[in-house]
């Protein structure tokens, strides 16, 4: 028989109610307490604060904007839709389109902005506004952009407005492109540049900048200010210091760079490298060191605190670090900095903490020489090894060793091999490429390390390439991997990258490499070509330029038959587009590889990557007059003389030719050697010939004359 559907805690309720009929107080006190909780807010709500520190200007609460009505919001997301799809039959159908949103929208900017539903469309009309329409949403914001920085979706359209305004002010500055701003019917409007527009921005934000550092949104609008005053690039790419790694990528279809969320380094004027330096100032002089040092372990200050440090030092100079208050030196005060002291107790406490270990990290990074001697003589030139270790500080001796002469890296060089047994079983294999990459720059030998690794990832067939890439089990007799997730992610990206930076120096690290996958056999080379992650090693072992004509061809030759299956394949796609620079000096292979390819051409044309890998070996060319193609293909192969396929006989003597511009290569000089050996030889040997030929000759004539004085009778 069914239960009857009854709702758990009940009892609870009528408790609850029972107490706040008698204390009406007792309701709101326990409601008041929970808003105090770092809970999200809702829209127009109070800001979100991360463990918000006291003794800082905290601004006022944040005013209501109003809502948008149901037929606004439908008119606003109709065109949000179209903005997105960007399906206009001209930029100028788009310009009117976007100025009738403007139109509709005027009075609204700052509902818009602190809209859930309709913030993506104000962001989309900054990426397409023009120099003009950026400047009127400045005026709009103008008073309120302390308050929508701390919006969850307001602080977004700020950000977006910062970025793109921001080559403005180097156009301005230059004057050398249109600015795409007519002049104006309305007599009584004043004109404002833009660098002004964000000087006044700043104005605002300056009394509350120790409570903005750690606001959850507001900290990432201050941190892209930062940039655009300082100049510096801000690329795509660029999370976790600048942008958040959840924040939503907001496009538009077929927009160009010009319309993304990137700055490319340039020019800025005085008064921004001025108002930077002054918020720098301002923020170390109003801060004091106890406070500096708390948001070097808070998760949403301490990146502004790297951003701060970095351009303290990058765009002021290293002195800035003798100035008292300066941020490092609020930092690190102490001169010398020796155990036991304040600072020496700060870097210790930074070294394995997950935050705080990103800051000492940009210490050592921008220190000047002097004090970065001084801190790696006091703390860390013993202990590398020890760092390497472990997980967090392993970054830390990355960093440390990026600025070692080459004496210093010897001695950690022996003390980090020393614990690379340990370093392979906990996969932490971030610190060896770096060491590696450094003793290459150094000119420190690699040998111990080479030893050790090969001991490491050793087998009884010798170095394992599987196992520093991380593919798992065994194949199947197909070559495809049996589980998608055989090592975690990152794991193998650090083993991929690793066995690239082993391959980038000459010597016995990358021949670990390369012997390793001419034993690999067939079906575990495709199976590295296929996986995602190790494919990138395989691209970059084809076209390194350490790697032997014998390798490359060994290598290659494992993929005939599997052309189209590898062309058709996400990650295999682009070991077939690597070889055709890894057939450099192998112009029969690649004619092979392209008749391959010519012969699946249905397949390929119905897949997207097959369709570039069609492109990239330019197969119309070949389809269609295949001679052009052939002379083009063996002219970049580096060798238009060798064009006979290996079953030929070889009767091809020809030098190559050299091409223009360009040095012989070291296979085209020994071709040139062995044709002309080869000449010589001939012209020898048929010298020889001919000299036995007239001696032949000649001894013909004598006896025929013999003969005839033999046949005269005797009279």
């Amino acid at each position: 028989m069914p239960k009857e559907n009854k709702r758990r805690g009940r009892r609870e309720e009528q408790k609850k109610r029972k107490r706040g009929h008698d204390d009406p107080d007792a309701v709101s006190k326990r409601h008041k307490h929970h808003g105090d909780a770092a809970e999200p807010a809702p829209e127009g709500g109070v800001s979100f604060q991360d463990e918000a520190i006291d003794d800082v200007t905290r601004p006022g609460a944040m005013p209501f904007y109003g809502m948008l009505d149901d037929d606004e919001q439908e008119y606003f997301k109709r065109a949000d839709e179209m903005l997105e799809l960007n399906q206009f039959d001209g930029p100028e159908e788009r310009r009117l389109f976007l100025e009738s949103v403007y139109k509709e929208a005027e009075g609204k900017e700052l509902k818009l902005a602190n809209s859930q539903s309709c913030s993506r469309l104000m962001e989309r009309l900054i990426l397409l506004s023009t120099p003009k329409q950026l400047k009127n949403l400045f005026q709009k914001f103008n008073d309120d952009f302390v308050h929508l920085v701390q919006h969850r979706f307001a602080s977004h359209c700020c950000e977006a407005l910062f970025i793109q305004a921001a080559p403005i002010v180097t156009q301005e500055l230059s004057k050398s492109e249109p600015l795409q701003t007519p002049p104006s019917s309305d007599p009584n409007e004043i004109y404002v540049s833009m660098e002004n527009s964000f000087l006044f921005a700043l104005d605002q934000f300056e009394p509350y900048l120790g409570f903005l550092m750690t606001d959850r949104f507001a900290s990432h609008v201050l941190r892209v200010l930062l940039i655009v005053l300082s100049g510096e690039p801000l690329e795509k790419e660029s999370k976790g210091a600048l942008h958040s790694k959840k924040k939503e990528k907001i496009s538009v279809a077929g927009a160009d760079r010009t319309q993304e969320l990137v700055l490319g380094k340039r020019k800025v004027p005085q008064s921004f490298l001025d108002a930077l330096e002054k918020v720098i100032k301002d923020i170390s002089e109003g801060l004091d060191s106890s406070y500096l040092r708390i948001l070097a372990t808070h998760p949403t200050g301490n990146p502004t605190l790297q951003l701060m440090l970095k351009l303290e030092l990058s765009k002021f100079g290293k002195s800035r670090a003798k100035d008292e208050h300066s941020v490092i030196h609020k930092l690190l005060p102490d001169d010398p900095i020796l155990e036991g002291t304040e600072s020496a107790s700060f870097i210790n406490g930074l070294v394995y903490d997950p935050v705080g270990s990103r800051l000492l990290e940009t210490i050592i990074e921008n220190a000047p020489g002097k004090l970065f001697k001084t801190i790696y003589g006091e703390f860390f030139k013993e202990r590398m090894g020890s760092l390497a270790r472990n997980e967090i500080a392993g970054y830390v001796a990355g960093k440390i060793l990026e600025r070692l002469g080459k004496d210093d890296l010897e001695e950690a060089t022996r003390q980090i091999v020393e614990q690379i047994p340990g370093l392979v079983e906990r996969n932490r294999t971030a610190i060896l490429k770096t060491l590696i990459e450094r003793c290459a720059v150094r000119g420190v030998d690699t040998a111990p390390i080479k030893a050790q690794l090969e001991q490491a990832y050793g087998a009884p067939d010798g170095f394992e390439i599987t196992r520093l890439l991380k593919l798992g089990e065994a194949p199947s007799e197909d070559g495809k991997s049996n589980s998608k997730h055989d090592h975690s992610h990152p794991d193998k990206v650090h083993g991929s990258l690793l066995a690239q930076a082993m391959m980038a120096i000459p010597g016995p690290l990358g021949n670990l490499i390369f012997d390793s996958f001419v034993n690999l056999g067939e079906p575990l080379t495709l199976r590295v070509a296929r996986d995602t992650i190790a494919s990138r090693t395989l691209q970059a072992a084809l076209t390194s330029p350490h790697a032997t004509i014998i390798f490359r061809r060994k290598v290659i030759q494992q993929f005939y038959g599997k052309v189209c299956e590898l062309a058709l394949d996400p990650a295999g796609s682009h070991v077939i587009d690597a070889i055709w620079e890894g057939s450099h000096g192998l112009a029969f292979i690649r004619e092979r590889i392209a008749e391959e390819l010519c012969e699946n051409e249905a397949s390929l044309r119905e897949s997207l990557v097959g369709r570039a890998v069609w492109r990239n070996w330019r197969m119309d060319l070949y389809k269609r007059r295949r001679p052009d193609w052939v002379k083009q293909s063996r002219y970049a192969a580096g060798n238009e003389g060798f064009q006979s396929f290996p079953e030929s006989n070889g009767d091809a003597t020809h030098v190559p030719n050299q091409r223009a511009g360009k040095q012989p290569t070291a296979i085209e000089l020994a071709r040139r050697k062995h044709a002309e050996a080869k000449a010589k030889k001939d012209a020898t040997h048929a010298k020889k010939e001919k000299k036995g030929n007239n001696m032949s000759a000649e001894g013909d004539n004598g006896s025929s004359k013999g003969k005839g004085k033999a046949s005269v009778p005797a009279h």
